[in-house]
């Protein structure tokens, strides 16, 4: 079964993934909040401790955050960046609506480790 991780399950993050684990994915949802955690799993997702634990073996890693600083400190700063534990065949959905800037770098280092990154905006309108 194909496995996804989602990150970021705020207003439209939180709807996505509930409509992907009602779909029949097997969904693993990670964010900072506790009560979009537990949203998350009233509508059948697994809640991850981490985004690091929710995109292990994942076979698509979706991600939803409020900035350009958020995604590049997720995937690729910090002290275990999600490109460190993304297994190579996956692919990287970033819905976060950023600039192109940080959306080419954050691109260039999966494409460095070979994995495949996808910049999808959304706008909520």
């Amino acid at each position: 079964m194909t496995t996804v991780a989602f990150i970021g399950l705020g207003n439209m993050g939180g709807p996505m993934a509930a409509n992907l684990a009602k779909a029949g994915f097997t969904l693993r949802a990670f964010d900072l909040s506790q009560e979009a955690l537990d949203v998350a799993k009233s509508n059948g997702c697994e809640v991850a401790f981490s985004a690091q634990e929710a995109a292990t073996d994942a076979d698509f890693v979706i991600s939803m955050l409020p900035a350009g600083k958020h995604v590049r400190g997720l995937y690729v700063e910090g002290e275990t960046p999600l490109f460190d534990v993304i297994k190579q065949s996956a692919l990287v959905i970033d819905c976060s609506t950023i600039d192109a800037d940080t959306a080419r770098s954050v691109a260039a280092a999966g494409a460095e480790k070979g994995i495949g990154f996808v910049d999808a905006p959304v706008s909520g309108g």
